[in-house]
């Protein structure tokens, strides 16, 4: 029997384990205990899984132990998961302040379950990393704690996540899964693995280095072409030009790629591009194209506040402690995800102007933002109606579609539309 152990239950290991719980044992592991506590009560604060869907598959004794056939058990004891006999890791993989890979979780956790390996056991690995790593790093550390044989006594694969968070129609059963093995025995088996529960099937890769590379240019290849467009947002604010209106036009044509500008941030798309260039760089090439879109990509919170600052110079509001409200603090439209959020560049940029501002984000959990490393933010997610010198629409949030704009307004304010997504006559400009 396939008894199943996931590691790191967040906005990538939830979803996964409790789809495998529907047909496998599982048991979700993870260090937090506050984030067990509240599973183990049917909620989740990442608002990625309802209380009935979780309710569902819960079950309060280790399925290891007590022979259940299926079911999802949730714990912080290293221990409970010592008779898995497959391993999936779903740790994240950040970066540093100076954009090199942060792996440490990621080790931590493999030397974790490398010290309870037994023959015939697979690990598979689901956070992004450079092609190469799970194999030439994290396998020498399995075996080391193990005191086991790769591909000889276990086994390792790679299944890149592809969950959007936040999205309630493109969930992770429907969407394709990659899979990989380290040899042909466990890339099938592990092929079978995953479509057993995903019903938009599986694409089984040559090899645990492609899967893994695969993955890292989804993200960097949407990162550059952002970048692309975010450009072109500057060159034509410069003109005057309104950018919505010339994607419009050049869509008439048949291959053009419509991508809008913005803010781009989030765990994956704002930090596989320094993986990939972290590992090229190793290998003597300096990437030129990744990283200059990346910067592009990095600038454009500091672009946004100029852009409204000199939208109020030109209507005579003072700016030193000017009152600015930003609506949206999440890193993109529709979730409360924060990690990596371009919105935190905005707030700081605006700060350096001794501009005050207030956020409301009626997504986002105000525990969730206590964790970031500015204690001073001024958030809330509920909202009390309050007159400012500028609103910023930083995240286009279905939420803030029936927004009383006006309401909220001086008589001489500015209101700033990131993705242009007001209509042009309301605004005094966007990206």
């Amino acid at each position: 029997m396939k008894k199943i152990a996931v590691i790191g239950i967040g906005y990538v290991g939830l979803p996964l384990a409790r789809l495998f719980s529907t047909k496998y044992p599982v048991i979700g592991y993870d260090i937090n205990l506050e984030r067990i506590n509240e599973l183990n009560n049917c909620k989740d604060s990442l608002n990625e899984l309802s209380k009935n869907i979780l309710k569902k598959e819960l079950i309060t004794k280790n399925p290891f132990i007590n022979n259940y056939k299926k079911g999802l058990y949730f714990t912080n004891n290293l221990n409970d998961i010592k008779q898995a006999n497959i391993y999936i890791i779903t740790i994240p993989t950040p970066i540093y302040k100076n954009k090199k890979p942060d792996l440490r979780l990621l080790f931590k956790a493999t030397s974790d379950v490398g010290k309870f390996l037994n023959k015939k056991d697979i690990v598979i690995y689901e956070s992004t990393v450079y092609p190469g790593l799970t194999e030439e790093e994290c396998v020498p550390i399995l075996e080391k704690e193990s005191k086991l044989i790769f591909n000889k006594n276990f086994f390792v694969g790679y299944s890149p996540e592809r969950i959007n968070p936040g999205d309630k129609k493109r969930t992770i059963d429907k969407i394709l899964k990659i899979t990989s093995g380290s040899n042909k025995k466990t890339a099938i088996e592990i092929d079978k693995l995953y479509k057993s529960v995903i019903k938009a099937g599986t694409y089984l890769a040559p090899s645990i280095k492609i899967a893994e590379a695969a993955k890292i240019i989804e993200n960097t290849q949407r990162d550059i072409n952002i970048a692309f467009i975010n450009e072109l947002s500057k060159i034509f604010n410069l003109l005057n030009i309104n950018t919505n209106e010339v994607l419009k036009a050049a869509s008439t044509k048949w291959n053009f790629l419509n991508f809008k500008p913005g803010l781009v941030g989030g765990h994956c798309i704002g930090v596989d591009p320094y993986y990939l260039s972290k590992k090229s760089q190793d290998l003597g090439y300096n990437p030129k194209i990744i990283l200059a879109g990346r910067k592009l990509n990095d600038s454009m919170g500091e672009y946004v506040v100029s852009q409204v600052v000199k939208l109020m110079i030109k209507k005579n509001i003072k700016i030193k402690n000017s009152k600015v409200l930003i609506l949206g603090i999440a890193f993109k439209e529709n979730c409360n995800d924060i990690r990596n959020s371009k919105v935190f560049d905005i707030i700081k940029n605006f700060e350096e102007y001794d501009i005050k501002t207030t956020i409301f984000d009626p997504l986002v959990l105000p525990c969730l933002v206590k964790k970031n490393k500015n204690k001073n933010l001024n958030f809330n997610n509920i909202y009390k109606i309050n007159k400012y010198d500028a609103i910023v629409l930083a995240v286009n949030h279905i939420n803030f579609k029936n927004f009383n704009y006006k309401q909220n307004l001086k008589k001489n304010s500015v209101l700033y539309d990131v993705k242009r997504v007001l209509k042009n006559k309301n605004i005094d400009g966007g990206l």
